[in-house]
């Protein structure tokens, strides 16, 4: 693996976990405009699901696994 190729992974993971804590916090703001609160734990389990699919992203860029199998073949 290369720097480079290390270094891309790297911004990878930063914008899909950037994606995944947005999403979160677009979902918070409509739900407090409606007057429904997200209950703390609840933010805090979301953004320890966002940590582990970080993570699990970080150790498969390591190894050089791939994250999905969208599409494969039996050859």
């Amino acid at each position: 693996m290369t720097l480079v190729g290390l270094l891309l992974g790297l911004i990878n993971i930063a914008i899909v976990v950037a994606i995944i804590i947005l999403i979160g916090a677009i979902i918070v703001w409509g739900l407090a405009s409606v007057s429904l609160p997200v209950p703390a734990n609840v933010q805090k389990v979301y953004l320890v699901v966002a940590a582990l699919i970080a993570l699990y992203m970080l150790v498969a860029l390591l190894f050089g696994i791939p994250t999905i199998h969208l599409i494969t073949s039996a050859s």
